[in-house]
């Protein structure tokens, strides 16, 4: 028994505390929330993809879809409060980031090619970043909401997020920090 509560001592005191999102926003002050779009089965596109019709793409799937409106309440609460506003709403052009972008509810959506994947083109690769970069140096004061995919965000970031995954984005300085989301 002894041996039990030991081991259980042991996980709880080894177990990374969960950081509070409102504290990190409030903490970082602004900047971008990178947002891996929600739970979309599979990887990258079908054969056939184009960029303009959902039906050629890989989708959310219901659990993403609500995957992606807890997100929203989750990251709603916590940029509220933290008394730091949401100024923009970015979303790449992929149906999947398009509507997870949507369903977070936190205000309009501007798709933005420089959000796109480059995952099944990497010769996509420099241009999408370098108008990533271009408009990562031209943000308002506050959070700016950016979702997009995981080659983008490990790009930017150097960061791994799975899907619905956020990563906390400070463009001046380059700090970066995974935001404690459900």
């Amino acid at each position: 028994m002894k041996a039990i509560l030991f081991v259980l001592f042991l996980l709880v005191a080894i177990a990374p505390a969960r950081a509070d999102p409102a504290a990190q926003v409030r903490q970082m002050g602004g900047g971008v929330v990178f947002l891996r779009h929600a739970l979309a089965p599979g990887t990258g596109d079908p054969a056939g993809f184009r960029l303009g019709d959902c039906a050629t793409q890989r989708n959310l799937s219901d659990e993403g879809r609500a995957q992606a409106q807890a997100l929203g309440d989750a990251l709603g609460a916590a940029i509220r409060a933290a008394g730091v506003p949401v100024v923009r709403i970015l979303s790449s052009q992929w149906c999947r980031a398009r509507e997870t972008a949507d369903l977070l509810g936190l205000g309009p959506v501007e798709e933005e090619v420089g959000l796109n994947s480059f995952f099944g083109d990497p010769g996509q690769r420099q241009p999408v970043l370098e108008r990533l970069n271009n408009r990562l140096t031209d943000l308002p004061d506050g959070i700016t909401v950016m979702v997009t995919h995981q080659v983008v965000i490990t790009a930017v970031t150097g960061m791994t997020v799975g899907s619905g995954g956020a990563v906390l984005y400070d463009p001046e300085t380059g700090r970066a920090e995974r935001l404690a989301l459900p």
